[in-house]
C-alpha cells in the first residue's frame, strides 16, 4: 500500500471515528432522557417499560436479515448516511409530539419502531465497511479504538444528559440526539473508501440469506460464540428494563444520579476498552471474551443485592462499574474476531443475522422482565437474570474457543 493510500486510509478512519463518537455522545444523552420519559413523564408500567425498550429491537428480527442481503449487494457507504439521517428523523418527532400533546406511550413504541428499522442498515452498514477502512489483521485494534472513543462519550453525555433533563425535560433532550445523528450523516458521507460496485448478475435473495447463516452456525468457534452472544443479550434485554425500574422507583435515584449511574459504566467501559487490544493480543481474542463474559452474572448479583441505602447505592454503581470493564474489554475482540474470521463477500449478510437474532432476543428479553417485575418483582427478576448471564458465560467456556489462545 502507498503512503497516499495510507493516508487516505487513516483520514478516512478518523472521519468515521468521529461520526461514531458524535452519535454515541447523542445516544448516551437519549439513555437518561428516554428513561425519565417512560417512566416518570408517561407514567408507564413496567410491562409498558419493556415494550418500549423492545421497539427498537423489534425491526432487527423483521428486517435484520433482508438488511444483511442488501449490504452486501449495494454500496455500504451511502447506506449508513441515509441510515442516519432516518434515525436523525424518528428521533425528532418526539419532542415534536410532546409539544403538541400527542406522545403517548404506543405513539412512542411506533416511533421507536421507525428508528430500529433504519438502524437495522445502518448497524450492518458501519460494521461491514469498516474492514475496507483498516487492514484484516488491525481489525481488532481499529475496533478497540471505536470502543474507547464509544465509551469516552459515553462517560460524559450521561452525567450531560441528567443535567439537561433536568433543566429543559427529557423529551426536549432526545432532539440532541437527533442533532447527532445529522452529523453522523455528514461526516461519514465524506469517507474516501475503494467500494467497488456490486455484480448486477441476477440473485435468490432466500439463498443469499441462508449463505449468511450457513456460515455463522457451521463454523466450528463462531457457532457457539454467536449462541452465547444470543443469550447474553436475551439477558441483558431484561437486566436494562429492571435497571431503570430498580434505579428510578425503587432506590428513588433522580435523573442526575441515575446519569452518574450510566456515566460509572461509561468510565469502566474506557478503561476496559484501552485494555482489550493488549489482553487480546496476550491471550487472544476468543479468550478474551470467555474471560470478560464470565463476569457479566457476578455484576448483576451485586444489582440484586443493592438497597436504598448509602451503601447499597455504591454496590449498584460498582456492579455497574464491573459490567462497564467486562464490555469494553470484551467488544472490540468479539467485533474484531468476527470481521477477521469473514470473507468480504459475506459480512453484511453475517452481521445483520447475527445482530438480527441478537436484538430479537433482546427485544424477548425486555419484554418478559416487564411482564416478570409485574408479576414477582424486581429482585426475583434480577436472579433470574443473573442465571441467564452464567448460560450465556457457560456455554461459551466449554465450547472450542477456548483453544483459541491467538487466534488472529
Amino acid at each position: 500500500m502507498s503512503e497516499v493510500s495510507r493516508a487516505v486510509n487513516r483520514s478516512s478512519f478518523r472521519r468515521f471515528l468521529t461520526a461514531a463518537v458524535i452519535s454515541s455522545a447523542g445516544s448516551s444523552v437519549t439513555a437518561v432522557a428516554m428513561p425519565i420519559l417512560v417512566v416518570q413523564l408517561l407514567d408507564a408500567t413496567p410491562f409498558e417499560v419493556g415494550m418500549v425498550n423492545a421497539a427498537q429491537l423489534i425491526p432487527y428480527a423483521v428486517l435484520g436479515l433482508f438488511a444483511g442481503v442488501y449490504v452486501d449487494r449495494w454500496r455500504r457507504k451511502p447506506i449508513l448516511v441515509w441510515a442516519s439521517v432516518g434515525r436523525a428523523v424518528a428521533l425528532g418527532t418526539v419532542p415534536l409530539l410532546w409539544l403538541a400533546g400527542l406522545l403517548h406511550i404506543w405513539v412512542l413504541v411506533i416511533v421507536l419502531l421507525l428508528f430500529g428499522s433504519f438502524s437495522v442498515f445502518g448497524f450492518a452498514a458501519m460494521q461491514s465497511l469498516l474492514p475496507r477502512l483498516v487492514p484484516r489483521s488491525q481489525l481488532v485494534k481499529a475496533n478497540a479504538r471505536l470502543d474507547q472513543a464509544d465509551a469516552a462519550a459515553t462517560t460524559l453525555g450521561p452525567t450531560v444528559g441528567g443535567a439537561l433533563v433536568g433543566l429543559l425535560g427529557a423529551p426536549v433532550v432526545i432532539a440532541v440526539d437527533a442533532i447527532s445523528y445529522l452529523a453522523d450523516a455528514a461526516l461519514n458521507s465524506g469517507l474516501d473508501v475503494d467500494e467497488p460496485r456490486p455484480a448486477s448478475r441476477s440473485r435468490n435473495l432466500m439463498n443469499e440469506v441462508r449463505e449468511g447463516l450457513r456460515f455463522t452456525y457451521r463454523h466450528r468457534t463462531l457457532n457457539p460464540l454467536a449462541i452465547s452472544t444470543h443469550v447474553w443479550f436475551l439477558a441483558n434485554g431484561a437486566a436494562l428494563t429492571v435497571l431503570s425500574l430498580f434505579a428510578l422507583r425503587s432506590l428513588g435515584f433522580s435523573a442526575y444520579t441515575y446519569g452518574l449511574l450510566l456515566t460509572t459504566f461509561g468510565v469502566a467501559s474506557l478503561l476496559g476498552a484501552s485494555s482489550a487490544h493488549a489482553i487480546g493480543t496476550r491471550i487472544g481474542p476468543g479468550r478474551t471474551v470467555i474471560l470478560t463474559r464470565s463476569l457479566y452474572p457476578l455484576t448483576w448479583l451485586l444489582v440484586t443485592f443493592a438497597t436504598d441505602t448509602i451503601v447499597g447505592h455504591l454496590l449498584l454503581f460498582a456492579a455497574l462499574g464491573l459490567q462497564g470493564l467486562a464490555a469494553g474489554a470484551e467488544n472490540a475482540n468479539e467485533m474484531g474476531y468476527w470481521q477477521a474470521l469473514t470473507p468480504d463477500e459475506l459480512l453484511g449478510r453475517v452481521n445483520a443475522a447475527r445482530r438480527s437474532v441478537n436484538r430479537t432476543m433482546a427485544a424477548l428479553g425486555a419484554v418478559t422482565a416487564g411482564l416478570l417485575v409485574g408479576a414477582i418483582g424486581e429482585r426475583p427478576t434480577l436472579i433470574g437474570v443473573t442465571i441467564v448471564f452464567a448460560i450465556a458465560a457457560g456455554t461459551l467456556a466449554f465450547s472450542p474457543l477456548r483453544h483459541s489462545a491467538r487466534d488472529l
